[in-house]
């Protein structure tokens, strides 16, 4: 056997070029790209990125003086210099204030390259946004002290359930491209509305694309990119039904999309198949009564390091809150 054809060996290909700032409290360094030419300066191009909008000329200097402020090589920013566009610069990011998600964060499994959770609902996979601190990476960071875990996959912020880190950086290549090659296995649980009918299991097929600043993924035409396996397995109550979920691609949202088109849209989603603002900001005021009820019941895969078949169980249950029906 080949090393090319050794399932232990990473597949070779592009990888984001790591941060020459380390992580600090458990928060990655942010990356900026320039996007302006030599009209601007270095300092004048940051500042014009959105994620630095709180911050002011004199605000980069200090963290400049200080080393907070470095190109992709590790240099001191020189913020006077004429600005190239697509030129990478880091810099530590002053972190936002956030409503503290009071819901534990579990360990199913750790060994010396990887970490299994049990996510709650309504705790971002990794910083994005104004999500930050209450992410699962940056919390498991902080409580285990290994600034080096990375996700092998992600989970929506509203999904729960069983999400895989990487504990080094020597192996984090070998997970990730588990997840990439669709080798893992996973299976999802729901609530939805009871439909009989899917008791006999149905796969949807379709072509899902999400566009930056859309809130939803929409269904387009083109080549099938999205495929989904729905069973319904036993009636829950109040006119809902328990739903089996295997997804064989990994588009964004693409379980609830798909529920919602066979007409069982998945309780308490805010999104499908109707946008619902109200539902969508009772966490964000600290209310997190209305989870949505879409649960990672399980992942399976033979460990690219050992051929070892692992599989690992949420100890959750996507019915674990009152559901309410008005």
């Amino acid at each position: 056997m080949s090393p090319q054809d050794d399932p232990r060996t990473p597949r070779r290909r592009g990888r984001a070029r790591p941060s020459p700032l380390p992580p600090r409290d458990g928060v990655d360094a942010t990356r900026v790209v320039v996007r302006h030419g030599e009209e601007l300066t270095v300092g004048e191009s940051l500042l014009a990125s959105p994620s630095l909008a709180d911050l002011t000329l004199d605000d980069l200097r200090g963290r400049t003086a200080a080393g907070d402020v470095v190109d992709a090589d590790g240099n001191r920013a020189d913020l006077d210099a004429p600005a190239r566009a697509n030129t990478s610069y880091y810099l530590y990011r002053d972190l936002p204030d956030e409503i503290e998600i009071p819901i534990d964060l579990p360990i199913l499994y750790r060994d010396e390259n990887i970490v299994v959770v049990d996510k709650p609902p309504f705790l971002a996979t990794m910083p994005r946004g104004r999500h930050v601190t209450q992410t699962a990476l940056v919390r498991l960071r902080r409580e285990l002290g290994n600034d080096a875990l990375a996700p092998a996959h992600r989970l929506d912020r509203l999904t729960s359930g069983v999400l895989l880190f990487t504990a080094r950086p020597q192996v984090r290549a070998a997970y990730q491209d588990l997840f990439a090659a669709r080798l893992a296995r996973k299976e999802y649980r729901a609530i939805a509305p009871l439909d009989l009918a899917l008791r006999t299991p149905v796969t949807v097929t379709n072509r899902i694309e999400k566009t930056a600043g859309d809130l939803r993924a929409l269904v387009v035409d083109g080549e099938v990119n999205a495929v989904s396996d729905v069973e319904l397995l036993e009636a829950a109550g109040s006119g809902h039904g328990l739903y089996r979920l295997r997804p064989h691609t990994g588009r964004t949202h693409q379980l609830r999309l798909h529920m919602a088109l066979l007409g069982v849209p998945i309780v308490d989603d805010p999104l499908y198949p109707d946008v619902r603002p109200d539902l969508a900001e009772l966490p964000d005021r600290g209310d997190f009564t209305r989870p949505l009820r879409l649960l990672a019941h399980s992942l399976e895969f033979d460990d690219p390091l050992t051929g070892e078949p692992r599989r690992f169980v949420s100890g959750r249950q996507p019915e674990h809150a009152p559901i309410r029906t008005e």
